[in-house]
């Protein structure tokens, strides 16, 4: 959720498979409380006109600093919703002063140009990707967007939900062994910086047998349920990332599978991003993925995207490169857009990445993680009494993604290379004021804004031309003799 958007996030923005609960059409308690914060993944405002701030920094060695900079709030009217001071990731001498705050933007953004005269202010983020960082990489007239692959590091971390904390009704609230173990898993998500391997995780016991009823079950339906693309890649996950039931794969083995396949890489997430942080990712061809299992109790249901929805539902998607090329194009669409059009985006990844069904043979299949990690979900979209419809971007974006609850409906498409046409399209009409193009050479991103970037472009392609040009020639030539 990347999982995010009516889409949930563990992908950090993914949807979870919802199981019993959903079947049921059963809300959980504290349903008031999960609305609001759904609708801020999906981008949706809230009732609130403030915005939610983290600010880490550590005091200059002066007597008194700590009172100084708290006495800055005040000044600017920054409520301080938690603080909280503990030991720096980053300097073993010194410790960190962790702030969540609560204002307006404006009002922080002065806040934050006082706070680096007082103290050293190590990273700042919130709901707007950073844009309180003003370093000089900003596009005008946009919202901050990652430029290149290692910027991801200034938002991977901006958890909306779980992480470690976990909501009342969740089914490890009450289990400390399980909260304790989530920890373990938010924070190592949490240190990890692009470029680092992926650390090993050894599974317990209680956790491999979650995984391998999970994995027992959707394997009965997949013959039957899932698309091609699904069912031609898992069998390879098994033989190169040692998919099985009694195993659960490492991330880091996956990656590199994805990377082989599809250009793709996976980064550790310890819990819900939002929709733009989790799409910017996708541009730089990054999925940021959940290590942590389901609570035992309920193997067949999560509130949130944990492993087994990432490894089953989205990787076998994801090595495919049509897929990929997809997915990657709804990200790139995301950088430097508006809040409203990040909503859209978001909601058209959930009812296509997550929901999505396309033709196959004429027949209906499966190709959303969120049906191909939900045992019940999935039988009820196939079973020919869910409505369908053909995927239509302009109409899909205002489409409302249903959360406690089966769909309303289910969008279809042809294939995958359908699906990205339209999204092309699509991404045509948002009205972001340059379009970015993405260079695998280095991971990054050229904003297209002016002529000389363009120029510079279209060298690229004649060269690229000018291979395919030379390889017609061969072939021709070949064919003659």
């Amino acid at each position: 959720m990347s999982d995010a958007p009516g889409p949930g996030k563990g992908s950090a923005f993914d949807s979870a498979n919802t199981e019993e609960k959903r079947s049921k059409h059963v809300t959980s308690s504290g349903g008031d409380v999960n609305r609001d914060s759904w609708r801020h993944l999906l981008g949706q405002p809230s009732n609130s006109k403030k915005s939610a701030a983290t600010i880490i920094f550590t005091l200059k060695n002066e007597v008194g600093g700590l009172v100084r900079a708290l006495k800055l709030f005040q000044d600017k009217h920054v409520n301080l919703v938690h603080i909280e001071s503990r030991k720096s990731k980053r300097r073993d001498s010194d410790f960190e002063i962790f702030v969540d705050c609560d204002s307006e933007h404006e009002q922080l953004k002065e806040l934050t140009q006082l706070l680096r005269k007082h103290t050293d202010v190590v990273e700042i983020t919130s709901p707007h990707n950073s844009a309180l960082l003003d370093d000089g990489s900003r596009v005008e007239g946009a919202p901050w967007f990652p430029k290149k692959i290692a910027d991801l590091d200034l938002c991977a971390n901006k958890v909306l939900m779980y992480g470690s904390e976990l909501d009342a009704d969740h089914p490890g609230f009450k289990d400390n062994v399980y909260r304790k173990r989530r920890k373990y898993f938010a924070d190592l998500a949490l240190n990890f910086k692009h470029g680092s391997a992926i650390p090993h995780i050894n599974y317990t016991a209680e956790e491999v047998c979650t995984w391998g009823k999970v994995f027992r079950e959707l394997n009965q339906l997949y013959p039957d349920h899932a698309c091609r693309e699904h069912l031609k890649n898992l069998p390879l996950l098994t033989k190169h990332c040692n998919y099985s039931e009694d195993s659960i794969p490492q991330l880091e083995e996956v990656s590199q599978f994805l990377m082989e396949h599809s250009g793709f890489s996976i980064r550790p997430v310890a819990g819900y991003l939002s929709p733009r942080d989790f799409l910017a990712g996708l541009a730089f061809r990054v999925f940021h993925c959940t290590q942590y299992v389901r609570h035992a109790s309920e193997p067949l249901y999560t509130p949130e995207p944990d492993t087994c929805h990432e490894l089953l539902g989205h990787v076998p998607l994801l090595a495919e490169p049509s897929f990929a090329q997809f997915s990657q194009e709804l990200g790139l669409a995301s950088l430097g857009a508006s809040d409203e059009e990040v909503q859209k985006l978001a909601t058209c990844y959930f009812f296509t990445v997550e929901f999505g069904l396309c033709k196959q043979d004429g027949v209906l299949k499966a190709y959303g993680a969120g049906l191909l990690s939900s045992v019940s979900e999935l039988k009820h979209a196939l079973s020919g009494e869910a409505s369908i419809r053909p995927f239509d971007p302009v109409l899909t974006c205002n489409q409302e993604c249903m959360i406690t609850t089966f769909q309303e409906v289910y969008f279809v498409a042809e294939s995958f290379e359908e699906a990205k046409n339209k999204m092309r399209e699509f991404a045509k009409t948002l009205k972001r004021p340059f379009t970015v193009h993405y260079n695998p050479y280095t991971q990054s991103v050229d904003v297209l804004k002016d002529t000389s970037n363009i120029n510079s472009m279209v060298k690229d392609i004649r060269h690229e031309l000018d291979i395919v040009e030379d390889a017609l020639s061969r072939l021709s030539k070949k064919q003659r003799d």
